[in-house]
């Protein structure tokens, strides 16, 4: 296989710093033991509401940056944040080219201009953001994953789009 030379080799570079420890354990879903939940639209994609949810570690400038390995906090960033106000933190990819363009890893602006063409009905509320770098899988499922689970239902989300780094 031949990689792009701007990827990230994250599992190999993983495993080169927990070189001392451990293997890493993957985690899987295992859909035998836990059916995968699944709620079909059953709207027009109009008259939807959508949440985003991103794991870029986007936040606006006005909001503390997010923290290096297993920060599993969020920010919550109004849906008319102007992409000028958007910074990028995270530890686990290159982020130069999010910097520049946030849209590649948390769209705003895209799903504005969906909302604005009548493709999409509206944002639910504000949009989500964390930083994907979270070695736990404990402290995703028990704290992040129900957390963000919650706030998407508060917003009365039609659905949820969720756009991983």
């Amino acid at each position: 296989m031949v990689r792009p030379s701007n990827t990230v080799p994250y599992i190999e570079r993983t495993r080169r710093l927990y070189a001392r420890q451990a293997p890493y354990r993957w985690v899987e879903h295992d859909p035998a033991r836990e059916p995968t939940p699944w709620t079909p639209v059953e709207r027009p994609l109009a008259a939807t509401r959508v949440a985003l949810i991103a794991s870029g570690g986007v936040h606006r400038d006005d909001q503390e940056p997010f923290h290096f390995r297993n920060d599993t906090s969020h920010r919550e960033l109004p849906p008319d944040t102007p992409a000028a106000r958007l910074r990028v933190s995270h530890f686990g990819y290159d982020v130069r080219d999010a910097a520049r363009d946030p849209g590649c890893v948390f769209p705003l602006r895209a799903l504005r201009e969906l909302i604005a063409e009548g493709v999409l009905g509206g944002f639910a509320g504000p949009a989500l953001s964390f930083m994907g770098g979270i070695y736990s899988a404990r402290r995703v499922r028990e704290e992040l994953a129900p957390r963000l689970r919650d706030l998407v239902l508060r917003q009365e989300a039609d659905l949820a789009y969720l756009v991983p780094a």
